[in-house]
């Protein structure tokens, strides 16, 4: 066995990155992983001459249990992007339609569309909402599947789980619908449900899940799906990587320090409140936020203001069109988030 500092493994999370900037631009979380991940990956290290596969299974099981299906239900994926890669492959190949809003987190509409899918975008409402009436009236006998991001990426709104739960229900009956839950964990409506839910009833509903945020794995490239059985059978033969030894050890150990899951929502929710009450001060709209991150309006162009928040030292999200006066913000440590007020303070009353 390798020896392990006992200095290493009670360092405290890393607060700062080896960026020369406030990084705040992909909604990472920089509080992780936690230091029982971090234990638990360095006396992993003689177990990376053996290929994962028993342990990639064990995984799966463990996965299925916490969210209460079969191994059968469970497709797990290198990140939630190789998940949604794969069912973008397997519903829009040879001219699959698929059905979503926009914008939204678009990893699965932008591979399939490379095979031929034809994307039928519905815009936002005024508010910046799923129009899932539209969305629902759009579906004809060419439509493969329906997305549905929620929260959604990049506004960080909740559907209201009454709607979601009819839609979801309704749309099943004819097409399959795809809910990515990647930001679920930061929900604060209290006992909104999941929609592996309605897996458990055998709709045709397909939930993807992340290890990206809440518990701080980005890097790692974890996530994985929830289908009924014979859908999921036909998205893993279209799964194209397999998840490495370290990254299976630190998803099993983050289920195991529900002290770090609890931490990380409570810093994240810190860092919210922060930039809710520096946005009030600067009378500037946004969006309350069930993500860690939040969704503003500058009132000038977004490559404008992506251009002088970095040469302060922030990076900032990427536009989202049609949405050029919004700025998305992810939460980062109480330091960064004061840099970027400060940055932000700067620029707009400048």
């Amino acid at each position: 066995m390798i020896p392990i500092s006992k200095n290493r493994i009670k360092e405290t999370i890393i607060s700062e990155t080896e960026y020369d900037y406030v990084r705040l631009s992909a909604n990472e979380n920089p509080l992780g992983p936690s230091n029982k991940v971090r234990k638990a990956m360095v006396e992993a290290f003689d177990k990376l001459c053996r290929y994962p596969y028993e342990e990639t299974e064990a995984l799966a099981h463990l996965i299925a249990k916490k969210e209460g299906v079969s191994r059968a239900h469970i497709v797990i994926a290198v990140g939630s992007s190789e998940a949604l890669n794969a069912t973008g492959l397997t519903y829009g190949i040879n001219g699959g339609e698929i059905i979503t809003a926009d914008p939204v987190y678009d990893f699965l509409m932008t591979y399939a569309n490379r095979f031929g899918a034809f994307i039928n975008k519905v815009p936002l409402t005024k508010e910046l909402s799923h129009d899932l009436k539209e969305m629902k009236r759009r579906i004809t006998s060419r439509t493969s599947l329906v997305f549905v991001c929620n929260p959604n990426n990049p506004t960080g709104d909740l559907i209201p789980k009454d709607t979601l739960l009819d839609f979801c229900n309704s749309v099943s009956k004819n097409t399959v619908v795809f809910v990515d839950e990647a930001y679920c964990d930061y929900i604060t409506e209290p006992n909104y449900p999941s929609m592996i839910e309605l897996v458990k009833q055998e709709k045709n509903i397909i939930v993807s899940k992340s290890f990206s945020k809440v518990y701080a794995m980005a890097g790692l490239r974890m996530g994985y799906l929830v289908a009924r059985p014979d859908i999921a059978a036909r998205i893993r033969k279209n799964i194209m990587a397999r998840p490495n030894m370290m990254a299976i050890v630190a998803v099993k150990a983050s289920y195991e320090d529900d002290d770090f899951y609890q931490m990380s929502l409570s810093k994240n929710m810190e860092a919210k409140q922060y930039v809710y009450n520096l946005l009030d001060g600067l009378n500037l709209q946004y969006i309350p936020s069930h993500t860690n991150f939040v969704f503003f309006k500058s009132d000038r162009d977004i490559n404008q203001l992506r251009t002088q928040m970095r040469a302060k030292g922030v990076a900032i999200g990427r536009p989202f069109a049609p949405y050029y006066q919004w700025c998305r913000i992810s939460m980062g440590t109480m330091e960064d988030m004061m840099k970027f007020g400060n940055a932000l303070r700067e620029v707009i009353t400048n």
